[in-house]
C-alpha cells in the first residue's frame, strides 16, 4: 500500500519555461558575452538545459570552464522570483489525492524557496526538501533515505514522481522505490520508471495497483 508521495518540483508542478527565460537572463546573457569561446549552437543547447536541469550539472556536462561554472553559481546563488506563479493546470488532481506528501528539489536554497512562495504550496506538503549543492553534499537519494527512516516507510510505500529520469527517477529506483514518470506532454522516449503519465488524474490509478 502506498503511505506517502515524494515530488520534483521544477517541470513536475509547474513549467520552467513559464519563468525561465526572465529568470535567468543574466545567466543567458553570461553565456552571450562568452562568445566565441563557446559558439552559438551550444549555447542554445545550453539554454534549453538549464530549463530543465540544475545549472552545476550543465556546467559539467558541458564542459564549460571552472571560471564560467563559478561565475554563474554565485549568479544564481542570489536569484529570486517575486511575480506571480502558477502550477500545472492538473496539479488540483494531485492535491485531492489523500496522502501524506514530500516535496524535494534541487537547487539554490533562495531561488527554489521563492518559487514555492510564489507557487503557494507550503501547505500541501508535509516537508519540504531543498538541495542545495552549496550547502550539502547529500543527494536525492539521501533525501529518500532520511523520509523512510523518519517515517519508517518500507521502499515499496512510497512513490515518487518526477519529469527527470536521471535525478529523482534514477535515485527512487536504486532504493527500489516505486517510480512515476510525469511526462506531461509525451515528449520523451520510453524512460526507465516504473509507471509513465502525462497528467496527475492518472495518479489514482498507479497508486491503486500498489492497494
Amino acid at each position: 500500500m502506498i503511505k506517502a508521495l515524494i515530488l520534483d518540483l521544477d517541470n513536475t508542478l509547474y513549467p520552467v519555461s513559464s519563468i525561465g527565460t526572465e529568470l535567468f537572463e543574466p545567466l543567458l546573457q553570461l553565456l552571450e558575452n562568452s562568445k566565441p569561446q563557446i559558439d552559438a549552437v551550444k549555447i542554445k543547447q545550453i539554454k534549453a538545459e538549464i530549463m530543465r536541469r540544475a545549472w552545476q550539472k550543465v556546467a559539467d556536462d558541458f564542459e564549460l570552464s571552472t571560471e564560467l561554472k563559478q561565475a554563474g553559481t554565485e549568479m544564481l546563488r542570489e536569484l529570486t522570483y517575486d511575480k506571480p506563479m502558477q502550477t500545472f493546470a492538473d496539479y488540483k488532481e494531485l492535491k485531492l489525492i489523500d496522502l501524506p506528501k514530500f516535496l524535494v528539489t534541487m537547487g539554490f536554497t533562495n531561488m527554489q524557496q521563492s518559487k514555492v512562495k510564489q507557487l503557494n504550496i507550503s501547505n500541501d506538503f508535509m516537508e519540504i526538501h531543498i538541495n542545495d549543492p552549496e550547502l550539502t553534499k547529500d543527494t536525492k537519494k539521501e533525501v529518500f533515505q532520511d523520509i523512510m527512516l523518519k517515517y519508517t516507510f518500507k521502499p515499496q510505500e512510497i512513490l515518487v514522481i518526477g519529469d527527470d529520469p536521471e535525478s529523482e527517477i534514477k535515485a527512487a529506483l536504486d532504493l527500489g522505490i516505486p517510480t512515476v514518470f510525469y511526462d506531461r506532454n509525451s515528449a520523451y522516449a520510453q524512460q526507465k520508471a516504473d509507471h509513465r503519465i502525462s497528467n496527475f488524474k492518472e495518479l489514482p490509478k498507479v497508486i491503486e495497483q500498489y492497494a
